[in-house]
């Protein structure tokens, strides 16, 4: 047994390879920087990807990179793929790979997910899901891109309608221990708003706000303007660490998550899924709430500094 951390010292990776090391299971660094991989490897280069995945038994993919012929190389030879990526059009791709993938590992979409599940599991009505960054962390490259790559673009809506991201703004509760600001958050096109709607047959919609009000509002402005992406910061203006992610029901209930990094957080949601692949093997395309539930989250030692609530 051996899993393959592709980008495994990166700003996640790093984190989950400690962590399958912790739990006694065997981790492989993986990337193309000799000094800091394990196991070089080059994923342009099909013989290279081939020749790592010889010793593989998961693949988790943490380079930021979404390539489905990837995902299909490793799920075609029976090797879980694990995806840590949020872009909707590469999760959707990822739902028709022949083979078995996870799909929504992370924090948003994998924990929003869960929490959302948890709260139609008692309230089957509509739902709103909030992740709330703190743009104090270093998030790597590859989040700031993913954040960028989302102004000016266009998502349907559970009604059928167009939703420009980082419009549309609502405020949501948080617990005091965030210690955000209040001011509301804004919708984004985080991939698993849509696959709860279509499984649950009721709207499922996610908003995002930054711990700071300005680049929230920066946020906001430039996906009026998309062209002047070059001018914003590789660095969002913001102080704090904390994230927090939410599931608020119809009927006003509240399931929320919180904790300190993101990275950190995605990292521990990827190493309990690995668990869990480990444990119940599958076959297909699995989204993250078919092998886990929320309390399996909440009661593992792996996310012990994570506070969640129910209210």
């Amino acid at each position: 047994m051996t899993v393959l951390v592709l980008g495994g010292y990166g700003t996640v990776g790093a984190h989950l390879v400690r962590l399958l090391r912790a739990e006694g299971i065997p981790a492989q660094a993986a990337g193309r920087d000799a000094s800091r991989a394990d196991r070089v490897v080059d994923i342009r280069d099909s013989a290279s990807v081939d020749a790592a995945l010889a010793a593989a038994s998961i693949v988790v993919n943490c380079v930021g990179a979404e390539d489905v012929q990837l995902a299909q190389a490793c799920a075609g030879r029976g090797i879980p793929f694990l995806d840590i990526s949020a872009t909707s059009e590469y999760v959707r791709s990822l739902e028709n790979v022949e083979g078995p993938a996870v799909l929504g590992v992370g924090l948003a979409p994998g924990l929003t997910t869960l929490l959302a599940v948890d709260a139609l599991a008692h309230h089957r009505g509509p739902v709103d899901i909030m992740i709330g960054l703190g743009s104090g962390e270093s998030h790597g490259p590859a989040a700031t891109a993913w954040t960028y790559r989302l102004l000016g673009q266009r998502f349907p809506d559970a009604d059928g309608s167009s939703i420009r991201n980082f419009t549309g703004r609502q405020s949501f509760p948080l617990p005091e221990e965030v210690a955000y600001r209040p001011f509301p958050a804004v919708r984004a096109d985080f991939a698993d708003q849509h696959r709860l709607t279509r499984e649950f047959g009721v709207p499922v919609r996610t908003y995002l706000r930054l711990d700071s009000r300005l680049a929230t509002l920066g946020l906001s402005a430039l996906t009026w303007a998309p062209a002047l992406q070059p001018l914003a910061p590789a660095h969002m203006p913001g102080s704090s660490d904390r994230w927090v992610a939410l599931a608020r029901s119809a009927d006003g209930s509240i399931r929320s998550a919180t904790g300190r990094g993101q990275s950190l957080a995605t990292a521990v949601v990827a190493a309990i899924t690995v668990r869990a692949v480990i444990r119940t093997p599958i076959t297909a395309p699995t989204w993250i709430h078919q092998l886990l539930e929320l309390d399996d989250i909440c009661h593992d030692a792996l996310a012990a500094d994570f506070r969640f609530h129910r209210s």
